[in-house]
């Protein structure tokens, strides 16, 4: 299995495909990422077209068990985000 990319990896090659300097990656990486961690606090959803979207869940209290001894713990509810891959990514990586 081939590894998987780093940042600077991601970075030098958008850099190089869109003629940009690093920095200039960079700085847009870096305010599409704040954007769309300002969007999904606010609206509860962000869409990146052709990926798919961020979306704020939130999950109900419920009841688990504490691996080590086998105790039931109360898990309590709380906010997450969650990743919600687009059919179009989908389809061309199946």
């Amino acid at each position: 299995m081939a590894n998987k990319m780093t940042k600077s990896q991601i970075l030098a090659a958008l850099a190089e495909k869109t003629e940009l300097s690093k920095k200039d990656v960079t700085n847009v990486l870096d305010t599409l990422a704040d954007l769309a961690y300002a969007e999904v606090k606010k609206n509860g959803e962000f869409v990146l077209p052709g990926f798919g979207k961020l979306v704020k869940v939130n999950r109900k209290a419920r009841m688990g068990r504490n691996p080590m001894t086998g105790e039931e713990i109360k898990i309590p509810a709380k906010t997450v985000v969650k990743f919600r891959l687009s059919k179009a990514a989908k389809d061309s990586v199946a």
